[in-house]
């Protein structure tokens, strides 16, 4: 909400060639508790008085000689880098206002003035005013803060990929198809998938892997279950074993959707001693 106060100290220009509605309207507003008020007879100073001054309202007259408040407003509107025209046109010309309206004037006061008018239209106006400022503060403010939040959090996947590839030897993301989308380490070369056999977990040589293990491992992943430091294993085409160590978790997007999944892995075939070789 905006309160009284801050209304009565809002910036107001007035902009009238007619020294007389000038005085009229100073004295009203000051004694209506305005204490933010500039004046000018000159029509051409508007654009650089708004620009120092990013008034809240300007009472503007349309009739003035050399630059009419219809000129002004395209000015005001080719210079200003706020959206929001705060501009209440002065008029004695009925057929004015609906014009004024359209070349972005927000409201508009009849010559001669009504006192009670002329109040009632300048709060309401500076409400208005005040609280579009107050959002465009908010948005700046929450942009600022979802552009600090996404750089930390930028900066905390660096800090989680790094530790994750000291401590493991791969880092790995697939989708909720089991396609690999992401590798961080030599995780291809260590497991022997190259081409289309790497898209897919259900795509491994049935003949080279544990069956036990797959299907208890393929078990979990279809329940989206996360596994820690499962071991599954594999004979290569030398008889050669080799065993491996993974831990994962499933991931959801913001609709609870499943994505796929993620983890880390590591080889931990056991080497065989060289004082056991040929036992």
């Amino acid at each position: 909400m905006i309160s009284t106060q801050e209304i009565l100290n809002a910036a107001i220009l007035i902009v009238d060639d007619q020294e007389t509605n000038v005085q009229l309207l100073e004295q009203f507003l000051s004694q209506a508790g305005y204490t933010n008020v500039r004046s000018t007879m000159r029509p051409e100073e508007v654009c650089v008085l708004h620009r120092k001054n990013n008034f809240d309202l300007i009472l503007l007259d349309l009739q003035m000689p050399d630059m009419d408040g219809f000129q002004v407003m395209n000015e005001l509107k080719c210079n200003d880098t706020d959206s929001y025209l705060p501009v209440i046109v002065l008029t004695a010309q009925p057929n004015h206002k609906l014009q004024a309206l359209q070349a972005g004037a927000k409201d508009f006061i009849s010559k001669p003035f009504d006192l009670l008018e002329v109040k009632t239209r300048i709060n309401n106006m500076l409400e208005v005013r005040l609280l579009y400022k107050k959002l465009e503060s908010y948005n700046r403010l929450l942009e600022h803060t979802v552009e600090e939040r996404t750089a930390e959090l930028r900066e905390s996947e660096a800090r989680f990929r790094s530790l994750t590839e000291l401590a493991s030897d791969w880092y790995w993301e697939q989708d909720e198809n089991g396609g690999f989308t992401r590798v961080s380490g030599p995780v291809m070369e260590m497991l022997g998938l190259q081409g289309e056999a790497a898209m897919n977990v259900s795509g491994y040589p049935l003949a080279t892997w544990n069956e036990a293990e797959r299907a208890l491992l393929q078990a979990n992943i279809a329940a989206r279950q996360p596994f820690i430091d499962f071991i599954f294993s594999r004979i290569n085409a030398d008889g050669s074993q080799q065993q491996f160590r993974v831990s994962g978790e499933p991931m959801f997007d913001s609709a609870c959707r499943f994505t796929g999944y993620r983890g880390i892995g590591v080889e931990c075939t056991p080497i065989k001693s060289p004082g056991l070789q040929g036992t």
